[in-house]
C-alpha cells in the first residue's frame, strides 16, 4: 500500500493586526516593521487558499506542517492559526511542529503553541518508559507505516536573530525514540523547523546544535527529515538519511525566495526498501493555481543493521 504525506511549512498566516500598540514594546516591534514594510507583500492569503484547494483535490492521508504559522507571536495570531489548522484537517490527520516565529517572545504556552496541543501530541504510540507525553518534544505520531517524530527548535532569541536550538535533553530523548522506533520497522520521518546543518550563509538563522543533531541521526538512524525556515526548497543528506526543505506555503516570488510550494510524498514498502516518490506542487506563474512543478524518487533501506 502507498501512504501519501503532504509537507508544507512557513505559512506566516496573513491578515493579522495589532490590537494593543503596547504589545510591540519588545522584539515584536522589529517583526511588525518587517511585516509592514516587506513581508505583507510576500505572504498572501489567496495563495494559502489556492494551496488548500489544491490539497483537497489530492489523495492525501496526512499533512505535516513544519512551523512558522504566526509572525510575531501575538496571542490572537495563535488563535487564528488554530482556526486555520482546523481548516487544514483534524488532529488525527495533521501534525505540526513550531518554528522560531512561533516563539518570537517568551509567553505562557496556554496563550501560544498550547492552542495547537492536539496537533503536537503522541498518537497511537507508547513510550518505552510508559511516561505520558504532554506538551513534550519529541512526540511521536504513528500514521499508517510512518512514525512522525516532532521536534521543537523554537526558543526566544534576541532581536534580528532567527536561530533555533534543540537542547541536550531533547536530543537525548530523540536518540532513544529513534532507536525504539527502529525496532518497530516504521518509516521514521523527523519533523523539524530549522535546517539541521551547521553554519551556512545565514549563521543568525541556523540551528545552534545542528552538529549534535547530525550525530544522533547518524547513530540512531531515520528514513527522512523534513524542514522549513529558509523559504526555499532544499535537498541534502545526513549519512543515508535524506533531508528535504520546502518554500513558504503563502509566498509569491521575491528576490531569492521561491514562490509557494508543498511536497507530496507517496511512500511504499517494497521488500527491504522504502520507495518514496516526491511530487512538488507549486504556485503557477500567474498565481492562479497550484500544479506539479517537479519531482524525484528516493529509495531508502527499510532495514538497518
Amino acid at each position: 500500500m502507498t501512504f501519501a504525506l503532504a509537507h508544507l511549512s512557513d505559512p506566516h498566516l496573513p491578515e493579522w493586526s495589532v490590537d494593543r500598540p503596547w504589545a510591540l514594546a519588545n522584539k515584536r516591534l522589529s517583526g511588525w516593521l518587517s511585516w509592514r514594510l516587506n513581508r505583507s507583500r510576500i505572504h498572501l492569503a489567496h495563495v494559502l487558499d489556492l494551496m488548500l484547494s489544491d490539497m483537497a483535490d489530492q489523495p492525501i492521508d496526512h499533512v505535516a506542517v513544519t512551523g512558522d504559522l504566526v509572525n510575531i507571536s501575538l496571542p490572537a495570531e495563535f488563535e487564528n492559526a488554530a482556526r486555520w489548522l482546523r481548516r487544514l484537517g483534524p488532529p488525527g490527520k495533521v501534525t505540526v511542529v513550531p518554528g522560531n516565529h512561533d516563539a518570537y517572545v517568551s509567553m505562557p504556552q496556554s496563550e501560544g503553541i498550547g492552542r495547537w496541543r492536539d496537533y503536537m501530541t503522541d498518537l497511537a504510540w507508547e513510550r518505552a518508559d510508559g511516561a505520558a507525553a504532554v506538551d513534550a518534544f519529541p512526540f511521536v505520531r504513528r500514521v499508517g507505516p510512518l512514525a512522525l517524530v516532532g521536534l521543537s527548535t523554537a526558543v526566544p532569541m534576541p532581536v534580528f536573530i532567527a536561530a533555533g536550538r534543540l537542547g541536550a535533553s531533547q536530543l537525548a530523548a530523540l536518540r532513544d525514540t529513534l532507536l525504539q522506533l527502529k525496532e518497530s520497522g516504521a518509516c521514521r520521518v523527523v519533523l523539524i523547523h530549522h535546517p539541521p546543518f551547521p553554519g551556512g550563509a545565514y549563521k543568525r538563522k541556523e540551528l545552534r546544535d545542528a552538529r549534535e543533531f547530525m550525530d544522533v541521526v547518524r547513530d540512531a538512524g531515520a528514513e527522512l527529515i523534513l524542514h522549513g525556515h529558509t523559504h526555499v526548497a532544499g535537498l541534502g543528506r545526513i549519512g543515508e538519511t535524506p533531508v528535504i526543505g520546502v518554500p513558504s506555503a503563502s509566498a509569491v516570488r521575491s528576490g531569492h525566495r521561491e514562490p509557494a510550494a508543498y511536497n507530496l510524498y507517496r511512500i511504499s514498502r517494497v521488500e527491504r526498501d522504502w520507495k518514496i516518490a516526491v511530487e512538488i506542487r507549486g504556485l503557477s506563474g500567474d498565481q492562479g493555481r497550484f500544479a506539479t512543478t517537479g519531482g524525484f524518487e528516493l529509495t531508502i533501506p527499510a532495514l538497518r543493521h
